[in-house]
């Protein structure tokens, strides 16, 4: 992502967003060319033997195939659209869908083991060692095979800072990932901010701790009433970080260190203080590194942001240091799910709707996720995430080799045939070179997605709710509803597990 000052106002960062797997031959990939090409071919073969007939009932079969597989729609090919379609609707009338888990249907389980629905279910939440005084949960994905563990941190914003202290902020959050790359161990970076509802309870214990008794009556009413109507519409905000690596990356670490579950923990732990310090250098008060009852209510809270209040009183008036008393794992799911919607996803109590957030191709500046934050209506939640995996030296020289070469073939071929250039192919084919020449010079290439949601109580108008986080983010970003997929959305977008990258195909942005 290049920087362009400006000479009037904040600074605008431009990028050459590449969307991974774009295709070579017309825009397509080579899958979907040689499918074309396949269905193509009868009805050519049959023309080539005046068989008319055949050849028109071939070639409308193959007009339809290649509308399926070539035209997009918000994002994905029709055929990829029928097909999600298809397992979407067998999950439901099979059952597979619908959640409820172990505690609500009065079965016993231990402590230890998740109860989790879906794409969660494939995670493992082992304690690692002792680590400055706890014990921190890792975050095993058994599918991608990764490890991770989250810190939950305290930030006072960006909101009053200037501009040229946010373009400070933004160098060194580059920095820090450039940092993350070199140490090849840690290559996963995920930053979660989700708004709270906060009904006063920790204000309510303070006051009832320090209230006087000789207080005069008409003040305490004032007071009183004050109270009251600013719980109303108070809102907290929580800050979450979620660092990950790969088994391959640990692996080798992780032997020297002792092997198994322990030798992987002291091998992030390497990296864990690295990842603070940088973490300090963009405004950070505080980085606490969550254990297993942290992390079980940091996804509990975020199925059921009701439960953040009762949670919150209980460590006010039973404080826990060491994170040894707490919300176990095991109960750190919703109690029910039913079978998500194609456009919004249901959870205890609640409604969810989730999107994939695009960048600009003008531009952005610092801080311009912020509106997708601003709660409306007193109840409702909003979060956001953005999930950041560094390449390394070797992958991303590769990458950007490969990204040039392409815009070059393209833009010769269309000069060589007479077609004009557009914009489009000027600025990317620009915009490689400049990126080839970045990575030569040491920098970092980084894939990267956001995901942002909104969650309110089941009975209101979720609808009303989507269109306004839409209207906030119209003019800075374009909000892909991603239907079909919105339980897996919003664990992306709401939940600080790591989940949000899907496997590496290619990188899109730097």
């Amino acid at each position: 992502m290049s920087a362009m000052p400006e000479t009037h106002g904040p600074r605008v960062y431009r990028g050459l967003n590449l969307k991974e797997g774009m295709g070579w031959i017309a825009g397509l990939t080579p899958v979907q060319a040689f499918l074309v090409i396949a269905v193509c071919a009868p009805s050519l073969i049959a023309m080539s033997r005046n068989q008319w007939s055949t050849a028109l009932s071939w070639g409308v079969f193959a007009a339809i195939t290649v509308v399926l597989i070539v035209v997009p729609v918000h994002g994905r090919p029709a055929f990829r659209w029928l097909a999600d379609l298809i397992m979407f609707q067998t999950g439901v009338l099979m059952r597979w869908s619908p959640w409820q888990s172990r505690a609500a249907a009065g079965l016993a389980g231990d402590r230890s083991e998740p109860d989790l629905p879906g794409v969660l279910s494939r995670l493992e939440f082992p304690d690692g060692p002792e680590f400055h005084g706890s014990r921190i949960c890792l975050i095993h994905d058994t599918d991608q095979g990764r490890w991770g563990a989250t810190a939950r941190l305290t930030h006072s914003g960006v909101g009053m800072l200037s501009d040229d202290e946010c373009a400070e902020l933004a160098r060194r959050l580059g920095s820090m990932l450039v940092g993350l790359g070199h140490r090849e161990v840690v290559d996963r970076i995920s930053l979660l901010v989700r708004t709270v509802p906060d009904d006063g309870t920790e204000y309510a214990v303070w006051r009832e701790r320090h209230q006087r008794a000789d207080a005069p009556t008409l003040a305490r009413q004032v007071t009183t009433e004050i109270d009251r109507d600013v719980a109303s519409v108070s809102v907290r905000t929580e800050l979450f970080v979620t660092v990950s690596g790969t088994e391959d990356a640990l692996r080798r670490p992780a032997k020297a260190a002792g092997g198994g579950v322990a030798g992987r923990a002291y091998a992030l732990y390497r990296v864990l203080e690295a990842v603070a310090d940088g973490l300090r250098g963009l405004g950070v008060q505080s980085v606490t590194w969550l254990t297993s009852t942290g992390v079980a209510e940091a996804i509990k809270t975020g199925f059921n942001p009701a439960t953040a209040a009762s949670l919150q009183y209980q460590h006010l008036m039973r404080p826990d240091p060491d994170g040894s008393v707490g919300l176990p794992i095991s109960q750190a799911g919703p109690a029910l799910a039913p079978a998500p919607a194609a456009r919004a996803y249901h959870h205890d109590g609640f409604s969810s709707v989730s999107y994939a957030v695009q960048p600009p191709e003008s531009g952005t500046i610092f801080g311009s996720l912020g509106p997708l934050l601003a709660v409306r209506t007193a109840g409702e939640r909003r979060t956001l995430q953005i999930h950041y995996e560094i390449l390394s030296q070797a992958a991303a020289a590769r990458e950007v080799r490969s990204q040039r070469f392409r815009n070059n073939v393209l833009v010769d071929a269309k000069a060589q045939r007479g077609f004009n250039t557009t914009a489009v192919d000027t600025r990317r084919q620009t915009g490689a070179r400049e990126q080839e020449a970045a990575v030569a010079a040491g920098h970092a290439l980084v894939r990267f997605t956001v995901a942002s949601s909104l969650t309110v109580p089941a009975e209101w108008n979720l609808e009303d709710h989507a269109a306004r986080l839409e209207n906030d983010s119209s003019g800075r970003f374009r909000l892909l509803r991603l239907e079909l997929a919105q339980d897996s959305a919003f664990v992306a977008a709401a939940l600080p597990v790591g989940i949000g990258l899907p496997r590496l195909t290619r990188a899109f942005d730097s």
